[in-house]
């Protein structure tokens, strides 16, 4: 009876083992694949996030940390840009003055055009992707070397954009950016995506670029 009982569990305890063993090894490929597919979402959301603010800016003078104004903005605001007929490279055309440059006033929806979202669904610029959270978003000016700067910044936190994924993974990850930034003495890495910096200017940078 002994022996029969080892016949029939020995080889569920097999099974068990190797199920366990492929399980370990399959998740974090699974988890990686996951992440890179809403990294890449997220960072097109952030690029969308810094046209709408840059253009915001051209019009203003400043960067906006409100969602609500920048895709009020983006739906029914305008801005000026330059036209030109003509090309300056061409001498002849430039002498006889058939080269124009005007400044033309269009609607910010009709020269946009955004990566991560129609731009009839422009309320979901606030929201990130696959999770649906909202973004932090915030704005500044702030004084560098005498010259006052605006500034702004979008981000989403690797708990955030990673929510529902194997725990243990996103505090590694977030565990190496902690060790990372032990050995900066100035400017510290963020646990997650951002695109832009309230703290000094990094010329609307993404920190995935």
């Amino acid at each position: 009876m002994k022996n029969l009982l080892i016949y029939i569990l020995m080889p569920i305890a097999i099974i068990a083992l190797a199920f366990f063993l492929i399980n370990g090894i399959s998740e974090p490929v699974r988890f990686e694949q996951e992440r890179k597919f809403r990294y890449d979402k997220v960072t097109d959301r952030l690029k969308d996030i810094r046209d709408v603010e840059v253009a915001y800016k051209a019009r203003y003078g400043v960067y906006t940390g409100s969602f609500d104004t920048l895709i009020d903005f983006f739906n029914t605001g305008d801005i000026k840009i330059l036209r030109q007929t003509g090309s300056m490279d061409d001498s002849l055309a430039v002498a006889q003055k058939l080269v124009r440059r005007d400044t033309i006033t269009v609607p910010v929806r009709s020269n946009l055009k955004l990566r991560s979202i129609h731009g009839l669904f422009a309320d979901s610029l606030r929201f990130i992707p696959v999770v649906g959270g909202e973004f932090e978003l915030r704005a500044a000016v702030k004084n560098v070397s005498g010259v006052n700067v605006p500034l702004f910044e979008a981000r989403a936190s690797n708990d955030v954009v990673l929510e529902g994924l194997n725990r243990q993974l996103v505090v590694n990850i977030n565990h190496d950016v902690e060790e990372i930034n032990k050995n900066l003495s100035n400017v510290q890495r963020y646990s997650g995506l951002k695109v832009g910096s309230v703290d000094q200017p990094n010329n609307n940078a993404g920190n995935w670029e």
